[in-house]
C-alpha cells in the first residue's frame, strides 16, 4: 500500500504580518486583538426568542482572527476569554464570568480562531469570495459551540438548541461575514505591494 504524503500549501503572510514581525509587537497586537473583541461585544441587539443578544463581538472575532493569523488569533480570543473569566468586564453588557447564556460562544471564539486564522495563512482573506467562505466557517463553528452550551445549560433538544442558539442569528451574522468577508480583501488593496508575498 502506498502512501501519498498530505501537504498544507505554504503559510502566507496575514495583515498583522505586514505591521510587525517582532515579539513584543506580536504581543501588542494579541492584547490589542482582544481589546477590540471586548469593545464589540458591547454592541449589543437584544432578540427575541433567545436569551443571548445580537454582538459586534462574533465580528471582532471573525476580523481579528483572520488578521493576525492562527497563533496570534487564537491567543487574542484566549485572552479575551480568560480575562473576562478573570473578571474583566468586556462581556456583553460589561459583564465577566464563565456562567452566563453566551459563554458557550465564547468557548466558539477560540476555535473560530482557529479556523480563520488558519484560512487566511492559506490566502483565503484576500479575496471577498473566499473570504466569505472562511468567515462563514468560523462563524459556524461559533454558533456550534454557542447552541451546544445552550442545550447543555437550559436542557434543550438539538431543535429547541438551534431555534434559540443559532436561527435568531442568521441573518445578522450574515451581515457580519459580508462585512468581514469586504474590509479584509480591501485592506490587502490597501497594503499594497507587500500584500503580494
Amino acid at each position: 500500500m502506498s502512501s501519498v504524503p498530505f501537504a498544507l500549501p505554504p503559510r502566507r503572510l496575514v495583515l498583522g504580518d505586514l505591521v510587525t514581525s517582532s515579539r513584543t509587537g506580536a504581543v501588542v497586537l494579541t492584547v490589542s486583538g482582544a481589546a477590540l473583541i471586548g469593545l464589540l461585544a458591547q454592541v449589543a441587539v437584544p432578540l427575541p426568542g433567545t436569551p443571548v443578544p445580537l454582538t459586534g463581538q462574533t465580528l471582532g472575532v471573525l476580523l481579528v482572527a483572520a488578521a493576525l493569523g492562527l497563533r496570534r488569533g487564537v491567543a487574542a480570543t484566549a485572552l479575551y476569554g480568560a480575562a473576562g473569566i478573570a473578571g474583566v468586564p468586556w462581556f456583553t453588557g460589561a459583564a465577566s464570568g464563565w456562567s452566563g447564556m453566551s459563554f458557550g460562544y465564547v468557548l466558539g471564539f477560540v476555535v473560530a480562531a482557529v479556523v480563520a486564522g488558519a484560512l487566511a495563512e492559506r490566502g483565503w482573506d484576500r479575496a471577498p469570495g473566499r473570504a466569505m467562505a472562511a468567515m462563514a466557517l468560523a462563524n459556524a463553528v461559533i454558533l456550534l459551540c454557542g447552541s451546544a452550551w445552550l442545550a447543555a445549560l437550559l436542557r434543550l433538544d438539538l431543535w429547541q438548541a438551534i431555534q434559540m442558539g443559532v436561527l435568531p442569528f442568521l441573518a445578522g451574522d450574515a451581515v457580519k461575514i459580508a462585512l468581514a468577508a469586504a474590509l479584509l480583501p480591501a485592506a490587502w488593496r490597501l497594503s499594497g505591494s507587500r500584500a503580494r508575498r
